[in-house]
């Protein structure tokens, strides 16, 4: 379920879609992505037998994680015991290793808790309080349009999130933006900055029938990495947390995930649905391929190579999968003709109502927005890639907008370099994380090479930006010439402030210097085009879904914790043939080949005698999921673990857009084969014994 967005392709999806859509309010499916302050309990309990309560709920919540670089997890025992997926911690495995010592390939396993090893910028988040601040936020931008709007919203939220949680560096507030705008919560977060590994199995078995695989079922995955959450260099006290199932689950079994999916577009019109399909599809995905085969080739170089990109180039191939499926939803005509009667539904109750004159508009203010979206859109989506976000001129870039905006009042900084914002950014930015020079200049000259192919050679900014040197030739120089790859050096950097960066000879700082204006100027120009008028424009729309719907549909996902329920449940593949719900470990060894990608490690050929081959391996059922979700446990009705969500099926691929009940399946390690793995497999008993021990 890597940074898993989901859809739908088959003409029987489509058909059924129609339908759903249409009665959205009144559908009984599993669908909903839930907050927890509005959860369906009744619904739940009418369908399955069983109501959650309001302590069953606030248990659930306090024992669920966002882990903040884009991944859910869970607390598994009271001494900070943490369970998410291996693709979820290999950044930290990637991070540790050396070329002499390879975690990612070979697996990590800390056999005592003093071999529990940090990872680098790492930060788990625990909700433990939710707020109501849609009438203070709405307060603060009513009557104010493009950069004015921006800036008292930017303002209001950076107060109330300063209010919320002061100078604690353990507390993290943010201003949650629901029903885009028709809402407005206030979040407040515990925060776990010192987060140890414990265990990632072989990339192999964790990731076993890679890209071929991915996105369906049946799988044979044992995709589990455990971390511990530390306090005062201790493991931290954990009071809440799932128990473990010893029986797992059986097919019809009403189940939970809690989780932080990362964004859906369900809420959108349809003028933004056409602009995604047109334009942001089309542009997307011939990228993806091109990077994904830059890195193919890059990984060939040598097995050095292929151990610095091996994650980089993992999450590209998942990416281009999962936006193509996104693509096939949008063209199938059947779908948006159902998007199409669904909006009109909604449109038609306003039309009825005089008083909601000014809300019928929105619609065609955001179709006018998209016209201007796409003007803007290419240089826009150039000047705000990867490049300029993460890497050594990612961090150029942020010492260099820190400095300056460390000097301004707190509420009229940008959001991201507000009071609590610059806790997280000095942390990555000091940070022992390794840096991949080669890697590094690969990546920039493939976003330097965009630049000028799209822009143009006569574009001012590509003027600016190459001079007289080849993309090629300024990657090089400036990847060979900085020393930003030193945590000293960017923490010295980040406390010298406005000086230390203006007498700064740093090729990339220089350089980052030279066109930060300029792309502040492409984002200032966009938020105040696009994004203040389509905000605008779509809380009216919420709030006339309100009037008609009330809160019985749950909102656009936000990678904010929400809780989706359904069942486990089986599906007809595209021939119309029956799909079990359940896989079991035989055949992980009967899928097995022996070359790339279902190759088995050792440890499990070693330990295939000693193992229960008839056990459940992984396992599917109807929850409403998507990218974000990876690492979400899912649960039984007695908050017990019962498996660990992954990822979904090829079904499930226009979960962005919408939710099929006949064939979105999510897909999850079963419980009983995690403890397998651990126990017989990795010999894991200082923790299975801590997972047993918290079962109930």
């Amino acid at each position: 379920m890597k940074n898993f967005v989901l859809a739908r392709t088959a003409t029987a999806v489509a058909a059924f879609l129609v339908v759903c859509l249409v009665l959205m309010p009144f559908a009984q499916a599993d669908e909903g992505m839930w907050t927890f302050d509005n959860f369906p309990s009744k619904t739940v309990g009418t369908k399955y037998g069983f109501t959650p309560s309001q302590a069953w709920l606030d248990h659930v919540r306090l024992s669920s994680l966002r882990i903040a670089g884009g991944c859910s997890a869970s607390f598994i025992s009271p001494d900070g015991l943490v369970m998410t997926n291996h693709h979820c911690v290999v950044e930290c495995a990637e991070q540790l290793s050396t070329p002499q010592q390879n975690f990612v390939n070979d697996g990590f396993s800390a056999k005592t808790s003093a071999e529990e090893r940090k990872c680098p910028a790492f930060e788990l988040d625990q909700l433990t309080e939710i707020r109501d601040v849609t009438s203070e936020v709405q307060a603060a931008t009513s009557g104010k349009t493009g950069d004015d709007a921006n800036k008292a919203l930017n303002a209001k939220k950076a107060d109330l999130q300063k209010a919320c949680s002061g100078s604690d560096p353990g507390l993290r507030c943010d201003v949650v933006s629901l029903y885009h705008g028709g809402v407005y919560d206030l979040y407040r977060y515990k925060r776990y900055s010192d987060v140890r590994l414990v265990f990632a199995p072989e990339f192999s078995i964790a990731q076993f029938g890679g890209d071929p695989d991915n996105f369906n079922f049946p799988r044979y995955d044992f995709d589990i990495g455990l971390l511990r959450a530390y306090e005062n260099d201790k493991p931290a006290a954990t009071p809440e947390y799932f128990h473990w199932s010893a029986n797992g689950s059986k097919d019809g079994d009403l189940v939970f995930v809690p989780g932080n999916p990362g964004g859906t577009s369900r809420e959108l019109t349809l003028s933004q649905m056409n602009f995604e399909r047109d334009i942001l599809y089309p542009y997307i995905l011939p990228y993806l391929a091109e990077y994904r085969g830059q890195l193919e080739q890059f990984v060939k170089r040598g097995p050095e190579q292929a151990r610095e990109a091996n994650e980089l180039l993992f999450y590209t191939e998942n990416a281009f999968k999962a936006f193509t499926g996104e693509y096939q939803a949008l063209l199938d005509p059947q779908f948006m003709a159902g998007k199409q009667q669904a909006e009109q539904h909604l449109r038609s109750a306003v039309a009825a109502d005089p008083k909601q004159a000014a809300t019928a508009l929105a619609w065609d203010d955001i179709a006018r927005i998209q016209q201007v979206r796409a003007k803007l859109f290419v240089r826009r989506t150039r000047l705000n890639s990867r490049a300029f976000n993460d890497g050594l001129l990612g961090s150029a870039i942020t010492l260099v907008r820190a400095a300056a905006e460390r000097a301004k009042p707190n509420s009229e900084r940008l959001p991201e370099y507000t009071d609590q914002s610059l806790v997280v950014v000095q942390q990555e930015l000091t940070a022992p994380v390794p840096t991949y020079r080669d890697l590094e200049e690969l990546t920039l000259a493939f976003s330097f090479t965009g630049i000028r192919r799209d822009l143009g050679t006569d574009d001012p900014f590509v003027r600016k930006m190459l001079g007289k040197e080849s993309p090629e030739q300024l990657a090089h120089r400036l990847v060979t010439g900085t020393h930003l790859d030193d945590p000293k050096v960017r923490e010295e950097l980040y406390k010298g402030g406005q000086s230390a960066i203006a007498a700064s000879t740093d090729p990339m700082i220089r350089f980052a210097a030279s066109i930060n204006d300029d792309l502040l100027a492409v984002r200032k120009e966009y938020e105040a085009r696009v994004e203040a008028p389509a905000r605008s424009a779509a809380e009216k729309i919420a709030k006339a879904r309100f009037a008609v719907y009330g809160t019985s549909l749950d909102p656009d996902a936000t990678f904010t914790p929400r809780l989706s329920y359904g069942s486990v449940k089986g599906f007809e593949d595209a021939e119309g043939k029956p799909v079990a719900p359940y896989t079991v470990i035989g055949g992980l060894f009967e899928r097995a080949t022996g070359a790339a990608p279902y190759v088995l490690p050792g440890t499990w050929l070693k330990a295939k005698d000693a193992l229960t081959l008839s056990l459940p391996m992984n396992l599917c059922t109807t929850n409403d999921i998507i990218g974000g979700n990876s690492g979400s446990p899912l649960i039984d009705k007695d908050a017990r673990v019962v498996g660990l969500i992954f990822d979904g099926n090829i079904f499930s691929l226009g979960g962005n857009f919408g939710y099929d009940a006949a064939k979105n399946r999510s897909v999850a390690v079963d419980s009983r084969a995690l403890l397998e793995g651990l126990k017989k497999v990795y010999h894991m008993d200082r923790v299975a014994s801590e997972i047993e021990g918290a079962a109930k």
